[in-house]
């Protein structure tokens, strides 16, 4: 399979599939809102898809869409002094249409929540020079500004110098940041990819058989940014946070790069894209002759949430794991500490695997998966691997029983929605 080839089939397998549901879900909830400000029922009129969906740099699990919903110019002076209301009367004339739909004010916007995915309405008014004012519900209310369009028109306007490369570029990151549970925002991702390409003229005219140099480089630029609370972004110059830091797992991502780029287009190469860009990235096409047999006989039981019909994949929030490590007559350890110490992991030991921070907000569930490596855990038929779910503490408890790598990862659920994972080494020894 040639680099162009692999790109081509990574790209094809981020794109939306479910585009038709998501642009009803807009048509419905625009209508709802036209028939209460306005008294028509246009599916199309007043309303403005914005994210990552509306600048179409999105990809296949999306679950986070934005709308504005234009209001009247009418009605400033009923809700200029009361941004609750505005809101209030927003998410009741969605839910008078549709009561068997969760519809919930959430300080800035209405969410409307469906299966596996939320659409956030923000009622606004629009000013002279297109920008829009939005209410503010926290402390007493208050009203800001919000450019989307800015936003949407710099990255049409690369979609024409750069060779359709940026919305490219900016999926193929998507797939890093869920592989590796990287907390940046859809707006962030797509801000330091057009930076990169507008500082960047090497892939003006590049194509599909150039992104593996140019996800390389684009990795390298991530690493080597220094930390800073937020950046400036494309088209509006408006702040965009940096709510994590991204500049490690960036670091990882370009070494892999380099390794997959060496690879040339052996089955190597497809391996190392593999551990950047997680499932959508292409298997290799192996031969029978270099399969690599194992020793023992054992049932492959390991499974991939990307995989489930239960859940999508859409991360935008962080978790951090950790472990403590008891054992009898020993003082207790956290594995973490025991990895950077170099201190041996031995068999016989109780090992508790808990959230120790995170960045998400409001309720949500866990889900385990811990899987067995090497040929010892291949020779007891026990690689194990299966998705579980959590006990009620969020929190997992084992016995290290045998050598290995072994591996525990945790992924975060709100409406069927993975947003946040994080994974443990556990080198058993």
């Amino acid at each position: 399979m040639t680099t162009s080839e692999m790109f081509q089939e990574l790209l094809d397998n981020l794109s939306i599939k479910n585009s038709e549901t998501i642009s009803n879900r807009y048509g419905q909830i625009t209508s709802c809102l036209n028939n209460k400000f306005r008294d028509t029922e246009s599916e199309t009129a007043n309303s403005l898809q914005v994210g990552s969906y509306g600048r179409w740099s999105g990809i296949k699990g999306i679950s986070d869409l934005d709308m504005l919903y234009i209001m009247p110019s009418g009605k400033e002076e009923t809700y200029k002094d009361n941004q609750s209301k505005l809101l209030t009367d927003t998410k009741d004339a969605i839910k008078d249409k549709y009561p068997k739909t969760t519809v919930k004010v959430d300080r800035l916007v209405v969410q409307v929540i469906y299966k596996n995915f939320m659409v956030e309405v923000q009622p606004v008014f629009e000013n002279d020079n297109g920008s829009f004012e939005y209410p503010d519900t926290y402390n007493g209310g208050s009203w800001k500004t919000t450019k989307p369009r800015e936003e949407i028109e710099a990255m049409k306007e690369f979609v024409d110098q750069k060779n359709k490369n940026l919305r490219k570029l900016c999926k193929m990151a998507r797939a890093w940041k869920n592989k590796h549970g990287v907390g940046m925002g859809g707006l962030l991702i797509d801000t330091m990819a057009y930076k990169f390409l507008k500082n960047n003229n090497e892939y003006d005219d590049k194509s599909y058989a150039s992104y593996d140099s140019m996800c390389r480089d684009f990795f390298k630029y991530l690493s080597n940014e220094p930390d800073q609370e937020y950046y400036l972004a494309l088209g509006s110059n408006q702040q965009v946070k940096v709510k994590n830091k991204f500049q490690k797992k960036a670091k990882k991502a370009y070494n892999l790069a380099i390794k997959a780029i060496q690879s040339g287009t052996s089955n190597s190469a497809n391996k190392a894209w593999k551990k950047i860009f997680g499932r959508p990235f292409p298997k290799a096409a192996v031969a029978i002759e270099e399969v690599k047999k194992s020793a023992y006989t054992f049932k492959d039981t390991e499974q991939f949430i990307e995989d489930s019909e239960l859940y999508t994949i859409d991360i935008r929030a962080w978790l951090k794991l950790e472990c403590s490590v008891s054992q009898d007559g020993f003082r207790d350890n956290f594995l973490t500490r025991m990895l950077l110490n170099k201190m041996p992991l031995s068999p016989a030991k109780s090992m508790n695997f808990f959230i120790d921070k995170h960045t998400i907000k409001g309720e949500f569930t866990v889900l385990w998966k811990v899987l067995n490596r090497g040929a010892e855990s291949e020779r007891r038929d026990c690689i194990r691997g299966q998705i579980t779910p959590d006990s009620g503490h969020k929190n997992k408890s084992e016995k290290t029983r045998f050598k290995g790598e072994h591996v525990v990862e945790c992924y975060a659920i709100q409406n069927n929605v993975v947003i946040a994972k994080d994974r443990i080494r556990v080198p058993i020894q």
